[in-house]
């Protein structure tokens, strides 16, 4: 039975659409390939998520999300995360301040560098777990408590973190329950030949790329609330819930190479991250009903870093991504299926 669709959702969509398209040639200008990256990072900040980029240094990450801070109009802040950096570094602190007029001194609040909307945390991995604790609120729940005062920070708020393989020297494993503050977790491999020419004709040269602001603040909200409207039906739904509890060891929904290789599966949050991504997918393939193509599509960067692989999943080198996969594979996508 064919759905009718809201003639002003339909008009935003298209509206939306465009300027996607355009924010991903401006950022193009700047980056080199990499599109399933690109567009995950964009898939993130249009759904209210965090992003977590991961890769060994030198490909292009952080230019990466310089390049979409030049193409939106927000306030933009990085941090520089290394072993010596203190929460109150990123957060702010209370300092004493004289009153020029009356020699009287009182504490003031001076705000740290997470007062911004886009947030580069660059190398989040080199600070220790402390440090990266400190974010957990910001990421969550869009403010900051500091000396007993509640800040809420400014919409939208996107951290975009970085951070180096784990078994590279110096860095530190991120907490499990900051990892699953991030949306998606991307992997950024190497460039290709043709990829490297291009890279080299632009960065030992004479050119400057111009990226030109496309989207404000209030865009960028109004498409975030426009993703919500976008429709899933009830046994799309329940598919993107059965792939997300395919991850749980010993589940109902569980495979086998789950019940093997896995520890611990994805939370609910997981779930989110698939309805609400595979709703962008519908709207950029200019549909208005998530389907279950568009969940498959979403299922590896939302999960990969929400699976915890157990001993023996460690022991025999097996790759989250090809558990997530398999999960893909052998879930139905029908309710009846798995009634």
């Amino acid at each position: 039975m064919a759905t009718t669709v809201d003639p002003a959702v339909e008009k935003a969509t298209q509206e939306f659409c465009e300027k996607f398209k355009s924010l991903r040639a401006e950022i193009g200008k700047a980056i080199v390939g990499h599109d399933e990256i690109v567009e995950g990072v964009l898939t993130c900040l249009f759904v209210g998520g965090n992003v977590l980029l991961e890769g060994v240094p030198g490909l292009g990450k952080t230019y990466l999300v310089r390049s979409l801070a030049e193409a939106v109009n927000l306030e933009f802040s990085r941090i520089q995360f290394t072993p010596d950096l203190m929460p109150a570094d990123i957060i702010g602190t209370n300092v004493i301040v004289e009153d020029p007029d009356t020699g009287r001194r009182h504490f003031e609040f001076q705000k740290g560098p997470l007062f911004a909307q886009i947030i580069l945390a660059d190398e989040i991995n080199r600070a220790t777990p402390k440090t990266q604790s400190a974010m957990l609120e910001a990421m969550q729940e869009h403010s900051i408590t500091a000396g007993g005062t509640h800040y809420k920070l400014d919409e939208p708020f996107f951290v975009l973190a970085t951070q180096n393989p784990i078994e590279q020297e110096g860095t530190y494993p991120l907490p499990e329950a900051q990892l699953d503050r991030f949306l998606f977790k991307l992997v950024v491999q190497y460039s290709s030949r043709d990829e490297l020419k291009t890279i080299l004709d632009r960065t030992t040269t004479g050119y400057k790329p111009e990226i030109k602001p496309v989207m404000t603040g209030a865009e960028i909200r109004g498409s975030q609330n426009l993703v919500r409207r976008i429709l899933m039906a009830p046994h799309v739904q329940d598919y993107a819930i059965r792939v997300s509890m395919a991850t749980h060891p010993n589940g109902r929904f569980a495979i086998e190479a789950t019940n093997k290789y896995v520890r611990w599966g994805a939370s609910p949050r997981a779930a989110q991250a698939l309805t609400l991504a595979a709703k962008l997918s519908a709207m950029l393939d200019g549909r208005y009903n998530a389907s279950f193509s568009d969940v498959q599509k979403v299922a590896i960067p939302a999960l990969r870093h929400r699976v915890l692989l157990n001993f023996e999943g460690e022991a025999e080198g097996i790759d989250v991504d090809d558990v997530i996969r398999e999960i893909i594979d052998k879930t139905p996508t029908m309710a009846e299926a798995a009634a």
